[in-house]
């Protein structure tokens, strides 16, 4: 079946639920996360999707809520889920005690320490721990080496969870699925259908999930030496753009 073929019968349903991860996807992958801005269109196309009869929106990423809005520029009614899928509107799946706010320090500080060592490693706080970033390490094995010291450190404390991306290892001290969160949205709107478009590693938990007939999985990477649960795949944000545009346009029709 052709992609173009799967979005027909996804637009025919009753209810669905159209969801997207936001770096790689709405916005291209940049040297510098904090300039991560959403790529021309794709946040109209979400926008128009939003305000259609029977369909929600979301957008769930690894970003904390507050920077993924202060970037994408993202607004009601379209869903934001931050934290890998641990942090919503009301909160988190659970609260932050003083260990878990301990052990966050403790998780932060040891990254800092190994970011320090190589020069273009860099640390981004998030409210659940932190994430270490290595795409702007000029030698390939010095970023390996990075992450492997992260894993080997941080990553092996009791209770800290990691999750492995491009360049990038992020580790929190709550357990968070983009594929959990998904299920949830599922079945608060009742969808007939999910459709997920994601880029990275952290979103074959989402892809894993989209088992329905009628589900559509997209992976945001024409690579196909990049193994994938994903049914379906584009080649990067603009491809990612006219999915949404070409869904609006079926939903209408």
């Amino acid at each position: 079946m052709s992609l173009h073929t799967a979005l027909e019968r996804f637009a025919a349903l009753g209810t669905v639920l159209v969801a997207t991860d936001y770096d790689g996807v709405l916005a291209p992958i940049v040297s510098d996360p904090a300039a991560a801005f959403p790529l021309p269109g794709s946040v109209a196309a979400l926008t128009s999707l939003s305000g259609l009869p029977g369909v929600t929106v979301a957008v769930v990423s690894g970003r904390d809520r507050a920077t993924l809005g202060r970037l994408s520029g993202v607004a009601a009614p379209i869903v934001t889920v931050g934290s890998h899928g641990a942090e919503w509107a009301e909160g988190f799946e659970a609260a932050l005690g003083a260990d878990l706010l301990q052990l966050r320090s403790t998780v932060l500080s040891a990254l800092s320490a190994i970011a320090d060592r190589f020069p273009g490693a860099a640390v981004e706080p998030k409210p659940l721990g932190g994430a270490l970033h290595v795409r702007n390490v000029v030698d390939p094995a010095a970023g390996a080496q990075a992450l492997q010291e992260a894993r080997r450190g941080p990553a092996a404390l009791p209770g800290v969870h990691a999750t492995e991306g491009k360049a990038v290892l992020e580790l929190t001290v709550l357990d968070a699925s983009k594929g959990r969160a998904l299920t949830v949205l599922r079945e608060q709107v009742r969808a007939d259908a999910v459709l997920y478009l994601g880029d990275d590693v952290t979103d074959e938990k989402a892809f894993a999930v989209l088992d329905a007939p009628r589900d559509v999985s997209i992976k945001v990477d024409s690579d196909p030496a990049v193994v994938t649960a994903a049914r379906f795949r584009v080649d990067g944000p603009a491809e990612a753009r006219s999915v949404f545009e070409e869904l609006a346009a079926l939903r209408r029709s």
